[in-house]
C-alpha cells in the first residue's frame, strides 16, 4: 500500500504500526521518526518563517474568518506518488490542509484512493485513531497490541500519580502571545499526571485568556508547550512572559515552578507520542514519584 500522510501525528501512527516502508509522501511539518526526513513533501506553509508569535496568532485568526487553512497541497506532487490511503485531519481548521482541498484533488486522482480523517479530542480517541490506520492498512491486530503498549505506560502514570503526597494546581499554556489556555486532550494528561488543569478544559478545543484570567486562578505551576514550537523558539517569548510574572498577582507561583517544553514533537501532535508527553509532564509535577525513562529529555525549568 502507498500512503501519504499529511501531518505529523498521521506520520507517526503509521511508523508506529511498523508501517514506515509505506510512506510515499508526508507533510512539510513530518519529521518523526528521522526515517521520514527524505520523503517527498506534499504540502507547504502560507506562514513567513519570521513571523512573531502575535503575528501567527493574527494569521490563524484571520484565516478563520475566511475558512482557508495555513497549509497548501502540491498537486502535482500528490498525482506522481500514486497513493492509495491519504491520512489527513477533521480537527483544526487551519493546521492542516483543508479537507475541502484535500477532496477535491483527490477526486481527480486516478483510482480514488482512500482518504482517513483523523479528528481526536481525547486520549482515548488518539488511539481509536491508530486502530483506524490499522485497519485501513489491513494490520488490525498489530494495531490492537500497539495500543495496549501504549496504554500500559498511561495506566502506570495514573498509579504512580496516586502515590503522590499532593496534587500540583497549574496553568498549562498553548500560546504565549496572547496566551492560550490547554485543550483537547492536554487537561486529561493533566489529570493523569497527578495534576489539577485550573484552566483548561478535557475533550474541548484550547481558548485564547488575559493574563488577569491566569492571575486569578492562583497557580501553583505554569506548563508552557507552545503549540508547533520547540524550546528554543517557545524561549523567544519569554521576556514577555518574564513581564508578566513581575506583577504580584502572581505570588501564588512558585519560583522554580515554570516549565517549557516542546510543543512542537510532543503535546499537540495527536498521535503515540502522547504517552510521552504525559511522562515528561508527570516527571515535572513530581520528579520522585515519576522517574523520567531513559529515552525522554525533561522539561526546561524557568526560574521566576
Amino acid at each position: 500500500m502507498r500512503i501519504v500522510s499529511l501531518l505529523p501525528s498521521a506520520t507517526e501512527i503509521v511508523c508506529s504500526l511498523g508501517l514506515a516502508d509505506c510512506l510515499v509522501g508526508v507533510s512539510h511539518e513530518c519529521d518523526y521518526p528521522a526515517q521520514v526526513a527524505d520523503l517527498p513533501k506534499v504540502t507547504t506553509s502560507l506562514i513567513p518563517e519570521a513571523a512573531s508569535s502575535r503575528e501567527i496568532d493574527g494569521l490563524v485568526r484571520e484565516k478563520l474568518k475566511t475558512s482557508k487553512a495555513l497549509y497548501s497541497l502540491n498537486h502535482s506532487v500528490l498525482e506522481k506518488l500514486k497513493p492509495d490511503l491519504i491520512i489527513t485531519q477533521a480537527l483544526c481548521d487551519v493546521c492542516a490542509v483543508a479537507e475541502e482541498e484535500v477532496r477535491a484533488v483527490v477526486s481527480k486522482l486516478p483510482g480514488t484512493p482512500q482518504v482517513i480523517n483523523l479528528a481526536p479530542m481525547t486520549l482515548m480517541q488518539v488511539f481509536e485513531s491508530m486502530l483506524q490506520v490499522g485497519r485501513a492498512v489491513g494490520k488490525e491486530e498489530h494495531s490492537t497490541t500497539v495500543v495496549k503498549e501504549h496504554q500500559k505506560r498511561v495506566d502506570e502514570v495514573v498509579l504512580r500519580s496516586k502515590q503522590m503526597a499532593s496534587k500540583p494546581e497549574l496553568v498549562f499554556l498553548e500560546w504565549l502571545d496572547p496566551p492560550f489556555s490547554s485543550g483537547h486532550w492536554t487537561p486529561e494528561l493533566i489529570t493523569m499526571a497527578g495534576g489539577v488543569e485550573l484552566l483548561g478544559k478535557p475533550g474541548i478545543p484550547s481558548r485564547t485568556l488575559e493574563w488577569r484570567e491566569v492571575a486569578d486562578a492562583k497557580p501553583e505551576m505554569l506548563f508552557i508547550a507552545s503549540c508547533g514550537f520547540a524550546v528554543e523558539r517557545t524561549m523567544q517569548d519569554l521576556p514577555l512572559l518574564e513581564k508578566v510574572m513581575m506583577q504580584k498577582e502572581f505570588a501564588s507561583l512558585k519560583p522554580d515552578k515554570i516549565f517549557v517544553a516542546d510543543g512542537s514533537q510532543y503535546f499537540n501532535r495527536p498521535g503515540p507520542r502522547l504517552v510521552d508527553s504525559l511522562e515528561i509532564l508527570a516527571h515535572a509535577l513530581d520528579p520522585v514519584a515519576h522517574p523520567l525513562p531513559t529515552h525522554l529529555q525533561p522539561a526546561t525549568k524557568i526560574n521566576k
